[in-house]
């Protein structure tokens, strides 16, 4: 891809995106002929939070067996490893064919260590890598405690020494065009990876040692958001929370009914997706990459008529996955 032009293109009409709907988007999709890869992707859908986290995923893996894909992977704070959540995690292996797990901020959640997790899910590491329809892929772990004196607040968003050589060693073996995965974002500094920049700068460094684009995409969780940016030619895709966006104790607001409020206390300071969404990934022999990322509403009043100060987040606010093309 080097000297070539980059180009993305989202469908809009007057700078709002314009989603196909479920069905068609799906439609589209297995109508085209076999292309060089492609997988779906999911993130945050939140078992712990959301009541209705079972049917959310049985719905993206009943559609997955569907389609003909190369692989599955979900981008974290997916399920805690409680005995009560086996049920979930069984949906989710389900799915006949290849499946991969990154691991979330919040999927440590009640004392548990992140090899509790990884045992749990039977995930192949914290992190690793894995080769597929001539693509590398390597898979992140953002919750490294941060070395420094005066860490931020919250939970751990970092990517430590000993990985970092990691990833760079990883990157060295192999000749492969390369994809990344991270729960959290490296081009997102409002509570993204805290060390982004030292981040970015090992992709970096390996293309320009390899002479050619190796790392071309990474994918990201955690924001509950839909945006994309490109940062010195690689591409950086947000990809939405399967279920919300969360809003605060400011905003909070029963939207389910009293019972589902008893049993599942922390949804009312979210603001839900009244369907699950998630994306297909499709990269043709050409190189070209397309995401077609499915569409949905709010359930209740939206951040907007709650009064929500939109500019503290960021990115906008969105029940949706926006559907991008980008051109090599």
């Amino acid at each position: 891809m080097k000297n070539r032009r980059d180009f993305i293109k989202v469908l809009s009409i007057g700078g709002t995106a314009l989603m196909l709907p479920t069905h068609l988007g799906a439609n589209i999709l297995e109508k085209k002929e076999k292309k060089a890869l492609r997988f779906g992707i999911c993130a945050d859908v939140h078992k712990d939070i959301m009541h209705d986290a079972d049917s959310r995923l049985r719905a993206f893996i009943e559609e997955a067996k569907g389609k003909d894909l190369d692989f599955i992977i979900q981008l974290g704070d997916f399920c805690r490893p409680y005995d009560h959540n086996l049920n979930f995690l069984s949906i989710w292996n389900s799915y006949p064919g290849k499946k991969y797990h990154v691991i979330g901020n919040h999927d440590m959640d009640g004392g548990f260590t992140r090899d509790q997790v990884v045992q749990y899910w039977k995930a192949l590491g914290k992190n690793y890598s894995f080769d597929c329809q001539g693509y590398h892929f390597i898979v992140l772990d953002g919750n490294d405690k941060d070395p420094s004196p005066d860490p931020p607040s919250g939970y751990a968003r970092y990517i430590g020494k000993e990985q970092l050589q990691w990833l760079e060693r990883d990157l060295e073996g192999t000749k492969l065009p390369t994809i990344v995965f991270c729960h959290q974002g490296l081009d997102n500094d409002l509570g993204g990876i805290y060390n982004a920049t030292e981040s970015r700068l090992v992709l970096e460094r390996a293309n320009a040692q390899a002479g050619f684009q190796k790392v071309q995409f990474v994918f990201s969780g955690h924001h509950h958001q839909d945006y994309y940016n490109t940062i010195n030619g690689i591409h950086y895709i947000q990809i939405n929370s399967m279920s919300y966006q969360w809003l605060g104790d400011d905003f909070k607001h029963i939207r389910y009914g009293e019972e589902v409020d008893k049993s599942h206390p922390w949804i009312k300071f979210t603001v839900p997706y009244k369907d699950p969404i998630w994306a297909y990934a499709e990269i043709s022999m050409d190189g070209t990459f397309h995401l077609y990322g499915k569409k949905t509403e709010f359930v209740g009043p939206s951040p907007e008529e709650l009064g929500v100060d939109k500019s503290k987040f960021g990115y906008p606010i969105v029940p949706y996955i926006s559907d991008r093309e980008i051109i090599p």
